[in-house]
């Protein structure tokens, strides 16, 4: 693995952990307590676990689905939000309000929604611009 591999996987793991720590459990945390759906002691190693696969896989993909030269770094990086962030989506929300009970199925859509249009909103520029000119 090169360089641009290395800080394409760091760019989603440095930025995704902290904002998911943030989010889900300073920032938002009364409103996800509302929802009752997570349980009172969070398991951090296997959520950091799942970003570590995340980070691993998006890293490797980025280059063989997505334009990486320099000129296209900005498009590139849209299409990768849109490509892996409604992925995420589809995978990580939806299912999640299908089978978990919780106070609001509305709410927690909207909260997790908006958590991950931000994460991709940060992450998908900064993956596009470790790849940038490098293949």
């Amino acid at each position: 693995m090169d360089r641009a591999y290395w800080l394409a996987f760091v760019a989603y793991l440095i930025p995704t952990f902290p904002l998911g720590y943030i989010w889900h459990l300073v920032a938002l945390k009364d409103r996800y307590d509302r929802l009752g759906i997570y349980r009172d002691d969070v398991i951090i190693p296997l959520g950091l676990t799942s970003m570590l696969v995340q980070a691993a896989l998006f890293a490797w993909l980025y280059p063989r689905i997505f334009d990486t030269s320099p000129d296209a770094w900005l498009g590139s990086a849209a299409k990768f939000g849109a490509t892996f962030g409604l992925l995420a989506w589809s995978f990580a929300v939806l299912p999640v309000a299908a089978k978990y009970r919780m106070a609001s199925v509305r709410e927690f859509l909207r909260l997790e929604t908006a958590f991950t249009a931000v994460q991709f909103a940060v992450v998908a520029p900064l993956i596009a611009l470790a790849w940038r000119g490098r293949a």
